[in-house]
C-alpha cells in the first residue's frame, strides 16, 4: 500500500513539473507595451521632474531666506528619485529636509512627515517613528500623521499600535484609510478582503482624475489580482498604469514577472527587464534577472547579474534597504553565512517583523543549527504572516527537524503560490 502510494506520489510530482515546464495560456503580447519603452531621449517624467528641480532652485537662489523652496527641492529630489531608482536623488532629498526641519526645529508637522516619508523610502522606520511621533505631539493634519503612523508601525512588527493608528482614522469613503485596510487585510492573510478594499479605493482615485493617484492603485491592485491568481486582471492593470505614465517602471517589472513565472518567457522577460534598467537603475532588478539566468541554466549570466547587482549596493547610500536580499544571497554560501547572520541580527534590531525573524531563523538553519532555526520560527514567525517566501525557509526547517508532516502540509499549500514563487522557488518546493 505504501509502495502504490509513493509511485501515485510521482506521478503526480511528474505531471506538476511537467506542466510548469509547458507555457500556460498566453496573456501577456508585445505589441501591447513595446511602445512604453521610448530609451531615446529623456522621458517626459524625467523631463517634468527636473524641471521642477530646476524651478524651485532657481527661486531659492533669487529668496534665500525663503525655507520653504527648500521643501519643493527635497520633492523634486523626492520625483526624481522615484524616476530613475538613482539613490543620490533621495539622499539629497533628505539632507534638505533636514535642513528645513532644522529652520523650523522639527515644529513643522508637514515637514517632519516629509522626512519620515523619506526615511520610511531608506528603510529607516526607526527614524521615521520618531518624527511621527512628534508631528502627532504637535497636532496639525493629525489624521495625516496618525496614518503614516500605521504605515511605519505595520513595518515594524508593532501590530496593536498599527490597528490603533487604522482604527484612529476609520472611514469606509476616504481612500488613505481604505488603502490601509487592504494592506492590513493582506497582512492578516486576508486577500479576498485586501482585494475588496483596494477595488473600492480604486473606485475612489478614479473619480478623482488624479493620474498619479490612479496610476498607483492600478499597480497595486495588480500585485494584489497577481497573488489571487487573477493573472489576466493582474496585467491588464499594469497595462493601464502604462498608459497613465509610459515610464512607470514598477508596472513593466509587474509584467516581466508575468511573463517569466506564468508564461515561461524566461528569454521576453530578460528583454523587458534589460530595457527597463536602461532609465531605471534599481539594484533589483539585476537580482530578478539572475534568477532567470539560473531557471535557464546560464550560470555564468547568473554570476555577472549577481556581481552588478551587489557592486550597485555597495554604495553607502542604500543603507539598510537591501538587506533583506544582501542576507538571502550572503547565506547560501559557507564563506559568507557569517556576514549574512551578522547583517539578520540588525535587520531584527531594525525591523523586529516575521520577515526579519525569518532571516535570522535562515541564517541558523545554514549555518546547521537548525534546532535554533526552529525556536525563532516558533516564537516570532508562525502565525505572524503568510508569505509564501517565508513558508518555504519555514518548510525546509521542519523537515530539517523531522517535523516531516509539518513540512508537507505547507508544501501542499506553496503548490498553490506558483506564480507568486516563481520557477525556481517552485523547484526547491517540490524537492522539500
Amino acid at each position: 500500500m505504501k509502495t502504490q502510494y509513493n509511485i501515485l506520489l510521482m506521478l503526480v510530482l511528474v505531471v506538476f513539473i511537467t506542466s510548469c515546464n509547458n507555457k500556460p495560456k498566453t496573456i501577456a503580447n508585445t505589441l501591447d507595451y513595446n511602445s512604453y519603452f521610448n530609451t531615446e531621449g529623456e522621458s517626459e517624467a524625467l523631463k517634468k521632474a527636473m524641471n521642477n528641480y530646476e524651478f524651485w532652485k532657481k527661486d531659492l537662489d533669487n529668496n534665500p531666506t525663503q525655507y520653504p523652496f527648500i521643501a519643493k527641492i527635497a520633492a523634486s529630489q523626492s520625483q526624481l528619485f522615484s524616476v530613475t531608482g538613482t539613490i543620490d536623488y533621495l539622499i539629497k532629498a533628505e539632507q534638505n529636509l533636514i535642513r528645513v526641519n532644522e529652520i523650523t526645529k522639527y515644529n513643522n508637522a508637514g515637514y517632519l512627515r516629509a522626512l519620515a516619508r523619506n526615511y520610511i523610502s531608506q528603510h529607516k522606520f526607526k527614524d521615521a517613528l520618531s518624527l511621527l511621533k512628534k508631528a502627532e505631539i504637535n497636532g496639525e493634519n493629525l489624521k495625516g500623521t496618525q496614518k503614516m503612523l500605521f504605515d511605519v508601525n505595520l513595518e515594524l512588527g508593532n501590530v496593536a499600535e498599527a490597528k490603533k493608528n487604522l482604527d484612529a482614522i476609520k472611514n469606509l469613503r476616504d481612500f488613505d484609510y481604505l488603502i490601509r485596510l487592504s494592506k492590513w487585510s493582506d497582512h492578516q492573510g486576508n486577500l479576498d478582503a485586501a482585494i475588496k478594499y483596494m477595488e473600492q479605493a480604486k473606485a475612489i482615485a478614479e473619480s478623482s482624475k488624479v493620474k498619479g493617484l490612479i496610476q498607483w492603485t492600478y499597480t497595486n491592485i495588480a500585485d494584489f489580482y497577481g497573488h489571487a491568481g487573477e493573472i489576466e486582471k493582474s496585467y491588464n492593470h499594469y497595462l493601464k498604469a502604462l498608459e497613465l505614465n509610459p515610464d512607470d517602471a514598477y508596472a513593466k517589472k509587474g509584467i516581466a514577472w508575468i511573463v517569466y513565472s506564468y508564461e515561461n518567457n524566461p528569454e521576453e522577460a530578460l528583454r523587458i527587464l534589460n530595457e527597463i534598467s536602461k532609465t531605471h537603475s534599481s539594484p533589483d532588478y539585476h537580482l530578478l534577472k539572475a534568477e532567470i539566468a539560473q531557471h535557464i541554466g546560464d550560470n555564468k549570466a547568473k554570476e555577472a547579474y549577481t556581481n552588478a547587482y551587489m557592486a550597485l549596493t555597495k554604495n553607502e547610500n542604500y543603507g539598510d534597504m537591501y538587506n533583506a536580499y544582501n542576507i538571502e544571497l550572503l547565506a547560501e554560501d559557507l564563506s559568507t553565512i557569517d556576514k549574512a547572520f551578522l547583517l539578520a541580527k540588525k535587520e531584527v534590531d531594525n525591523r523586529p517583523t516575521a520577515q526579519s525573524y525569518d532571516l535570522l531563523a535562515w541564517t541558523y538553519y545554514k549555518k546547521g543549527d537548525v534546532k535554533k532555526a526552529l525556536e525563532i520560527m516558533q516564537d516570532h514567525v508562525v502565525g505572524y504572516t503568510f508569505e509564501p517566501a517565508v513558508m518555504c525557509h519555514l518548510a525546509e526547517i521542519y523537515k530539517a527537524n523531522g517535523q516531516v508532516s509539518k513540512a508537507e502540509e505547507i508544501k501542499k499549500d506553496l503548490l498553490k503560490s506558483t506564480f507568486e514563487l516563481g520557477p525556481v522557488k517552485t523547484k526547491e518546493v517540490l524537492s522539500i
